[in-house]
């Protein structure tokens, strides 16, 4: 789960972390009050959408003279008028996508004067099963060029979970971003800290980009991302509260209320199948034999009748699918189920593309005789790669 800038610098805040002071605005008249309770002379008006590249992205049908979500403003009139030009507008940065998203809040903080730009981040390394600290002098940039062009300029390091954060660990990073004095002091503190809440909140990202040194010589968080553990939110009530649900792919968002695990993808052939792995390589042979996939979806091992329904109802909610895969192999999930919830969804929603059924295990003759005696117009198939093949072929023609 993702959070908004906002909501992420509010909780750095709250752990005694050096952030700007800014207001939330959800209504263009409410934007010159918000900027007005702030000293200027500068104030940053700041789109908030899950995805990065704001500052670099353009608005659908901007307006003459606009740049980008992210702006400067040199007066509480500017700010508000900024902000009115975003709400409500489609933003296209370079993480978005071709299709943008929606700007429906506005950050609007005071301006800080900047001495360096730096990169920090605590990520989760799947290969040591640890907290890994990232840290890099070419803040303000892409992480992910300054890794391709100039990989010596990043600092990586993880933190063993027995020992947990020392400050050794802080010095670290403050000595590879050529701090110096007090300043050193500070970061220790600040890395201290963004350990603790990465901890505290099973977080699996916290990037900050930039983190700055001021004119003043201080440090502060000019940005954040954060990215929390799906699978751990229910212990965090307080994080949960923050999900913004118009930020979410809509066929995601049902997909979730009903436990399934559904990703949408740019391909013409939708997915349901049981089990990750066997959805993983039902993606793979529908590539080989020529197509792409639509979604990945797993319904999982004990899948209902109405979950099943609404799986397919997910799937054909997306107006690139041209053909569904339904591909089950009964272990814990019987096939009859799959069977049932198939032919409810396609009489409850309809069919209107090419439908192919594998079924195998657990009551497959059942499920084959409940899809044979049903009337739908579904093509069988005996194994995963003859199933492919015949879903390929009715999409393509």
């Amino acid at each position: 789960m993702n959070i908004h800038e906002y909501q992420a610098k509010a909780l750095l805040r709250s752990y005694g972390i050096p952030v700007s002071d800014g207001r939330i605005v959800l209504k263009a008249e409410e934007a010159k009050t918000a900027a007005g309770e702030m000293d200027g002379p500068l104030w940053v008006v700041k789109s908030q959408i899950h995805a990065g590249g704001r500052g670099k992205g353009k608005f659908v049908e901007a307006e003459a003279g606009e740049k980008g979500g992210v702006r400067l403003a040199k007066s509480v009139e500017e700010a508000a008028e900024f902000a009115r030009q975003m709400l409500g507008r489609t933003l296209v940065t370079i993480q978005t996508g071709p299709a943008g998203k929606q700007v429906n809040r506005v950050y609007i903080e005071e301006g800080t004067d900047i001495e360096r730009e730096l990169y920090l981040a605590l990520l989760i390394d799947r290969q040591t099963s640890r907290v890994s600290i990232v840290a890099s002098t070419e803040g303000g940039m892409d992480i992910e060029e300054v890794a391709h062009s100039t990989p010596e300029k990043i600092v990586s390091f993880s933190v063993d979970p027995a020992a947990g954060f020392q400050d050794y660990h802080g010095r670290r990073v403050a000595f590879s971003l050529g701090l110096k004095g007090a300043q050193i002091k500070q970061c220790v503190g600040i890395v201290r800290n963004l350990y603790r809440l990465f901890i505290d909140k099973d977080m699996d990202m916290l990037e900050i980009n930039p983190l700055v040194v001021t004119t003043e010589g201080g440090l502060k968080l000019l940005d954040a991302k954060m990215g929390f553990d799906g699978n751990a939110i229910y212990r965090h009530p307080d994080i949960a509260a923050l999900r913004d649900e118009t930020e979410e792919d809509p066929k995601e968002l049902a997909a979730s209320k009903f436990d399934l695990n559904y990703i949408a993808l740019d391909g013409e052939i939708g997915c349901m199948v049981n089990g990750a792995g066997l959805a993983m390589a039902t993606m793979d042979i529908i590539k080989l034999y020529g197509a792409e996939p639509a979604n990945f979806l797993d319904v999982g091992g004990g899948a209902t009748k109405e979950k099943v329904t609404e799986a397919f109802k997910i799937i054909t909610s997306d107006p690139n699918v041209k053909g569904i895969l339904v591909n089950i192999f009964g272990g814990i999930m019987r096939c009859d189920i799959i069977a049932e919830g198939v032919i409810a969804a396609v009489k409850e929603v309809g069919l209107e593309v090419p439908l192919v059924v594998r079924l195998e295990g657990t009551n497959v003759e059942l499920g084959k005789k409940i899809i044979n005696e049903s009337g739908l117009n579904v093509i069988a198939a005996d194994d995963l790669s003859d199933a492919a093949q015949k879903i390929v072929k009715a999409v393509k023609g």
